[in-house]
């Protein structure tokens, strides 16, 4: 049996905190990173340009590869891009919901707070999940697009700048015992936002769940890879890619090829 790809999508590097979590579940999975890096940060668009360019992009990797599910690895995206994507492609699409319902669960003070994006901390769509599933909690919301280039940084081989990540967190250092990333950027910086909150602040992301979903997807379409890897994942980006040299370094160790640009769309 012909194993087929599962493609990650995202705006810039973030999604890898994705693809960590789906390599570490299924290490024999082979997988097509790819980031629209010419409209990063996608926060900064506007919904009918973010659904023009992700569906562009990702049909036109579905047309030249062979995959069988499609991860949109961006909280900012998926908010939007489902619908219109999902009735484009006959596969299966899955998104990234932040995890404010395990933290609501979790919380033992019922103060919670959100991470990410300003995009993903204005939508409708966001607030929602609390109304739904924190209506007991209070929920500190704070958007940061620092925070997202400092993952991008370090996925360059960069260090972070502590003092800087310490004023972002300041808003959650009283009171809240859970903190939600709900950017993929963000668990780039895990250990880093783990250190300045403290152990009695529980960091939850979504990673984990979204690779058990693709798990239980791939297994129900028969095409769950049970053989050794064989070969190196693929990467593509829209546009030529900032440092292009020290992310490849990088990505080498997590089992890619050389960044690739995408095809046309």
């Amino acid at each position: 049996m012909i194993v087929k790809s599962v493609l990650i999508f995202d705006s810039g590097v973030g999604g890898l905190s994705v693809f960590q979590e789906i390599s570490a579940l299924m290490p024999n999975q082979h997988v097509i990173y790819a980031f629209d890096n010419a409209a990063f940060p996608y926060g900064e668009l506007d919904d009918d340009v973010l659904v023009s360019r992700v569906c562009g992009m990702v049909s036109a990797l579905c047309k030249e590869h062979d995959i069988s599910l499609v991860v949109i690895a961006c909280n900012t995206a998926s908010t939007i891009v489902l619908p219109h994507l999902r009735s484009q492609l006959t596969i299966p699409v899955v998104g990234v919901v932040p995890a404010i319902k395990p933290a609501a669960q979790l919380s033992q003070t019922k103060h919670i707070a959100l991470l990410a994006t300003p995009a993903t901390v204005k939508r409708t769509y966001t607030q929602d999940l609390v109304n739904e599933f924190a209506p007991d909690c209070k929920v500190e919301m704070v958007g940061s697009t620092a925070l997202v280039m400092m993952g991008e940084d370090k996925l360059r081989g960069k260090p972070t700048d502590m003092a800087k990540l310490d004023t972002i967190l300041e808003p959650f250092q009283y009171g809240v015992d859970c903190v939600v990333l709900g950017c993929t950027h963000f668990p780039l910086l895990k250990d880093e936002i783990q250190q300045m909150l403290g152990e009695k602040c529980r960091v939850i992301d979504s990673g984990l769940a979204i690779a058990k979903r693709v798990e239980m997807l791939l297994r129900q379409e028969g095409s769950h890879s049970l053989s050794a890897l064989s070969r190196k994942h693929d990467v593509f980006s829209s546009a030529e890619v900032k440092e292009e040299e020290a992310l490849n370094k990088e990505m080498s160790q997590m089992g890619f090829s050389i960044i690739k640009r995408a095809p046309t769309f």
